[in-house]
């Protein structure tokens, strides 16, 4: 029996997209081979919904937060959408502890040229979360061609699923994380030495032709193309958890040969 003592494998921090919640992640994490992970509700949403941030600067504070007090000091971070811009925005600040981040149909970020009027598309769907019946913003919202690959009953699943949303809270992650107001991350993700990887699905023409590009800019960057649309984590999580199953593995492997 080897002398050597084991060393824990990082944590992997899990973080959902606008309008969900950490039980979105249910089923990638059943397909997870004995990985430690913890999927968190985002500020504004399900048990954390009273929380609010103002940037994402703020947020990265709050992650950093949350992580000491849950214990986790080494960690990796994935995150869909709106978690997966935070979460490269958070990886960019460059924190001690964390060792990988994935990212699934996430924006690195717009030129200047084009934030301005993203923050202005996204404050009339603020005020529209903030004064009208969240199931009739749900539906048009879900019309959006980011979700065109979505057939009727998904898109009625979907409102169903997020009907419990808080509106005025939606509203307000969805000021504070904007776009618009989003650094461009594509020079960091170029230079970084940070394992990165990005998931894209065919169908989801738009992030499957930014993940292509941002893979010719980035060498570096794992792009892993999957059959699916836009929301990958509900379309193939077994797959999704194969291709983690398979670095925190090969990460195994390579702490038990030193």
């Amino acid at each position: 029996m080897s002398g050597k003592p084991q060393m824990q494998m990082p944590t992997l921090i899990m973080l959902h997209g606008l309008l969900g919640n950490r039980h979105d992640w249910a089923d990638v994490s059943t397909g997870l081979d004995g990985v430690d992970c913890l999927a968190l509700d985002l500020p504004g949403h399900g048990q954390n919904h009273h929380v609010r941030v103002a940037s994402f600067e703020a947020f990265h504070h709050w992650l950093c937060d949350t992580l000491i007090d849950r214990g986790v000091s080494r960690y990796c971070l994935l995150g869909y959408s709106l978690g997966g811009r935070l979460a490269l925005y958070h990886a960019s600040r460059q924190p001690p502890g964390l060792e990988a981040l994935w990212l699934e149909s996430a924006h690195p970020g717009l030129p200047a040229s084009e934030r301005s009027s993203r923050i202005a598309h996204d404050e009339r769907w603020a005020r529209r979360f903030e004064q009208e019946p969240l199931k009739d913003v749900l539906t048009d919202w879900y019309q959006q061609p980011v979700f065109a690959d979505l057939t009727d009953r998904q898109r009625r699943r979907q409102i169903q699923r997020r009907i419990a949303n808080h509106g005025p809270a939606v509203a307000n992650m969805l000021r504070a994380t904007s776009l618009g107001h989003q650094p461009s991350l594509w020079q960091w993700l170029e230079n970084t030495s940070l394992p990165v990887s990005y998931f894209s699905g065919q169908r989801d023409i738009k992030f499957h032709s930014l993940a292509s590009h941002l893979a010719t800019m980035a060498p570096r960057l794992r792009h892993i193309t999957l059959e699916g649309g836009h929301n990958l984590h509900a379309e193939q999580p077994e797959m999704i958890a194969q291709q983690l199953n398979a670095w925190y593995r090969t990460r195994d492997e390579c702490l038990s040969a030193n």
